[in-house]
């Protein structure tokens, strides 16, 4: 026992070390090795399905819940939502250009002139903002609904995030979601790499630890959990709801949501997703 902790504890530091020091590349490739030895018999894209493609059990009742997706209403509404004209006659095209199925690949990105990361959630706010209308809530409720809209508009697609190397604040931006993601935080003191690398695939209260590889390619996502805690009727959220969970799991207090701790944790953590295929949205548990 004592031998398999000490090497358990080389690994974690070795992988540790590497997203420590690395850049936006060699993190992927780092991480991609690890959960390809991890996991030999799930072909890479299908990582994903995140725990569905780790048991064939839970990839069942997975599919079965897609027979009759809890989501296609609120589909509907999020397609409303982006046809709806705004009070001043314009519309969220107006934003982010006629075409909705080239949106979702576009984020998050690093805005060189504001020197912050944008996405896509935080985007529609400030869309609202500029034309005069009231902003959505950012992490449930309507803008799930047209996140995962537009999200659905793209679904096929490759997620391709950049982080501009010669751009010395999207570089920092960038080693600040990959610090938070690596640092353990709450009185559980647990990092989201404790669940989501180190121990993916390990049982945690009656529920597989997804790999973190391939757990954006669905958000807005639907979850079992949220739906629910409102009696069936709404179990969208978005991925920064996810965040806020996370660390109250951990007994962490959450940040401000599309604040710049959560959106810089978006900018890597979706990065180590790049080249997996959009498949928005999605049910999990």
């Amino acid at each position: 026992m004592k031998r398999l902790l000490i090497s358990a504890l080389a690994t974690l530091i070795a992988v540790g070390a590497t997203a420590t020091i690395a850049g936006q590349s060699e993190d992927l490739k780092a991480l991609k090795n690890y959960m390809q030895k991890r996991f030999p018999n799930v072909a890479y894209m299908d990582f994903a399905n995140g725990s569905y493609a780790l048991d064939a059990a839970k990839a069942t009742q997975w599919e079965s819940q897609l027979d009759f997706p809890p989501f296609l209403d609120h589909l509907d509404v999020g397609e409303e939502i982006w046809n709806t004209p705004f009070a001043n006659g314009k519309g969220f095209g107006d934003c982010f250009g006629s075409d909705p199925s080239q949106i979702r690949v576009k984020y998050p990105r690093w805005n060189a002139d504001t020197k912050k990361v944008e996405t896509l959630e935080g985007q529609i706010v400030a869309c609202q903002k500029a034309n005069g209308e009231k902003p959505l809530k950012t992490k449930k409720g309507k803008i799930a609904y047209l996140s995962a809209w537009i999200a659905s508009q793209a679904n096929g697609q490759k997620i391709n995030v950049v982080v501009p190397q010669d751009d010395p604040g999207a570089v920092a931006a960038y080693e600040a979601g990959r610090k938070f993601f690596y640092t353990k935080r709450g009185q559980l003191n647990m990092s989201c790499a404790d669940c989501h690398v180190y121990n993916s695939g390990m049982q945690a209260r009656g529920n597989l630890l997804s790999p973190v590889i391939g757990q954006v390619t669905h958000f807005p996502v639907w979850r079992g959990k949220w739906a629910r805690a409102t009696g069936g009727k709404d179990g969208f959220g978005t991925l920064q709801r996810r965040y806020d969970g996370c660390n109250k799991q951990v007994r962490a207090m959450p940040f401000k949501n599309q604040g710049v701790e959560y959106s810089n944790l978006e900018y890597f953590h979706q990065s180590m997703s790049n080249g997996q295929t959009i498949n928005a949205p999605d049910y999990r548990e």
